[in-house]
């Protein structure tokens, strides 16, 4: 959950090390700091708060780090010690001589620090990456060598990582290793570059390695060795990056967030290229391996995810249980990797993440991997950890997604499971040629209906003005937006700090119509179809207890006008594919209430992107 960066070439490490940190700070922004090589001696600079203020610290020794050429940097997102300068990385021995920065946790690292303290090291941190540097330290001091130090005391440490180490008696070096933790090294012309995700380097390479669990790269300006925890040297895979600077420029919107909310009909679009090619062909889905006999013998679907990846796996059982008949379960992986998950060589097990790198999540697939199941990933990421561990695989082709927040990964995740329910239903054979073809013609239009919805949003810009003084939200919903109720509730938590709860729409009744008042908005998701009266019936039980109602509706019956304070509306759909369009207002509404509350949007606090650690 924080950024790593490294350099080691021609250029000023400086510059290299603080744009990087700028692109990574969606994984991390509560503290940084970078360590420069320079006239023989490693220099350490540290701020707590966000990159800004260590970028204003450089700016004043500018002259003093100008001139390096080597260096590495990182941005923090807290997990052991406080936010402050001193936990913040980078990190160092006793002497200062070895700098180190860490991704990931140290699980043994209170064993390690009483075996180092007794053997003389001080720590002056809280963090578990301070024992990693002294661990390392006592290696080099017998070995001499800074990659047989790395590879020696890396045995001793358990848990997950991703380290890139200096030293300033290898004043030529930069040593990276990791396990359970994702790490690639960006390749030049006379220089390399080291990060935890691809944009910290896209602006200066398109050509990459990734480093797989206990490889360790030794790299000098002009040169790269990788070995495996056993030193044995392994030929490097180089491999072209997919993406492009741009993706990172907010082209001229406000936020991240606004923007990758307006990116999502070309998301659609980009999803749909090459899966469905007409209305009358089956879907192609060429990276899953579901032929009619492996489906034939399924007994059960699995769906692992986090947060909002988790909403769209909600969906996802609905749509799969609807299509093809086979029963499937929901959960997320923080509980499914601490119980015994009954899965075997009949069980699908579809991995859901935007990153392909959520800890959890890595390890409920791993788990389901070794009973035997077959491993379907979803994700954002093909170059990630879960996707090289993937029997099948759906790329969703949202392109990078800055803004911490979700969004347009969650509608491609969506769009992903619906392909992937037609596509089963269709080897399967138990969908009927008419009910795919008008799914299909309606999938392929969907991106124009979210345009106009788009083009329509000064209406939820004022109701957002008017309920962002609410400290609490109530979302309701039934059927398949159910999901869509729970990720609107979690967009506005996240963004604006309204402590915003989603329901069934018939639970209200069984306790939480208790807090209803003229204090607790009530937002219903109506769109037309069977459970449209119900949810209805449930609204007006809640304009009974006074609570200000607001509809999202693509009906244009008279009786939502009447009862609801607020009405969103958007074009019609076909109720099954509703949550599609449903979550956009969802998205924008959230956006505006944090806007108008002065919130860090694109950054909320005490959040990170990927989630890498358990």
């Amino acid at each position: 959950m924080c950024g790593i960066v490294g350099y080691i070439g021609y250029r000023k490490a400086v510059d290299i090390l603080t744009s990087g940190l700028k692109n990574l700070e969606y994984r991390g922004y509560d503290s940084s700091g970078v360590a420069l090589y320079n006239q023989n001696k490693i220099d350490v600079y540290k701020a707590q708060g966000k990159l800004q203020n260590l970028v204003n610290i450089l700016d004043e020794k500018r002259a003093e780090v100008e001139n390096s050429t080597l260096g590495i940097g990182h941005i923090r997102w807290a997990t052991h010690g406080a936010p402050t300068t001193i936990n913040a990385h980078p990190h160092t021995c006793n002497c200062g001589s070895l700098v180190i920065v860490h991704n990931g946790i140290i699980e043994n690292f209170k064993e390690l620090k009483v075996e180092l303290e007794k053997k003389g090291c001080t720590f002056h941190s809280q963090t578990d990456t301070e024992t990693v540097a002294h661990l390392i330290a006592q290696e080099y001091a017998k070995t001499k060598d800074l990659t047989e130090a790395v590879r020696l005391a890396t045995k001793k440490i358990e848990g997950a990582y991703a380290l890139c180490i200096m030293h300033k008696d290898e004043p030529e070096t930069l040593v990276v290793t990791k396990r359970n933790a994702p790490l690639l090294v960006g390749i030049g012309e006379g220089e390399y570059f080291v990060a935890s995700d691809v944009p910290a380097i896209i602006e200066y390479t398109k050509k990459a390695m990734y480093l797989n669990d206990n490889q360790i790269a030794t790299l000098t300006r002009n040169s790269l060795k990788l070995i495996d925890e056993n030193n044995t040297e392994i030929t490097p895979k180089i491999e072209s990056l997919p993406w492009e600077p741009v993706a990172l420029s907010k082209m001229g919107f406000k936020h991240f967030m606004l923007k990758e909310i307006h990116e999502q009909p070309d998301v659609i679009r980009n999803v749909l290229n090459g899966k469905l090619h007409t209305i009358d062909e089956p879907i192609n889905l060429e990276e899953v391996k579901l032929d009619k006999e492996t489906l034939k013998n399924l007994n059960r679907v699995q769906i692992i995810a986090c947060g909002t990846s988790l909403h769209a796996a909600m969906v996802g059982k609905y749509l799969i249980e609807d299509f093809c008949s086979i029963p499937v379960e929901v959960e997320a992986s923080s509980e499914y990797i601490y119980r015994k998950a009954i899965t075997d060589e009949k069980t699908l097990v579809v991995g859901v993440s935007q990153s392909g790198e959520t800890a959890d999540t890595i390890t409920a697939i791993r788990q389901a991997k070794e009973k035997g199941s077959h491993i379907l990933i979803i994700t954002n990421r093909p170059d990630s950890t879960m996707a090289r561990e993937a029997d099948s695989l759906i790329p969703v082709n949202a392109g990078i997604e800055v803004s911490v927040a979700a969004t347009k990964s969650y509608i491609a995740q969506l769009m992903s499971f619906y392909l992937l329910a037609i596509y089963m239903a269709e080897v399967k054979g138990c969908i009927t040629k008419e009910i795919s073809t008008s799914l299909k013609k309606e999938l392929i239009i969907l991106p124009q209906k979210i345009e106009q919805v788009l083009n329509e949003k000064e209406q939820i810009k004022k109701i957002a003005k008017e309920y962002s003084s609410f400290k609490n939200f109530i979302y309701i919903a039934r059927g398949v937006n159910l999901a869509t109720a729970f990720e609107g509730a979690l967009k506005l938590k996240e963004i604006s700090y309204i402590n915003a709860t989603g329901y069934a729409a018939g639970e209200l009744k069984h306790g939480p119509i208790a807090m209803l008042d003229e204090t607790m908005p009530v937002l219903s998701i109506l769109m037309k179809g069977k459970v449209y009266e119900k949810i209805l019936s449930n609204a007006e039980e809640s304009k009974a207890r006074n609570a200000k109602l607001i509809a999202l509706t693509d009906s244009k019956d008279a009786k939502i006008d009447e009862l609801f304070d607020h009405v969103i509306r958007i074009p019609e759909v076909n109720e099954i594919l509703s949550p599609i369009i449903s979550v956009i207002p969802l998205q924008l509404l959230a956006y505006y209430i944090a806007e108008y509350l002065g919130k860090d949007v694109d950054q909320p606090r005490n959040l990170a992107k990927s989630v890498t650690v358990e």
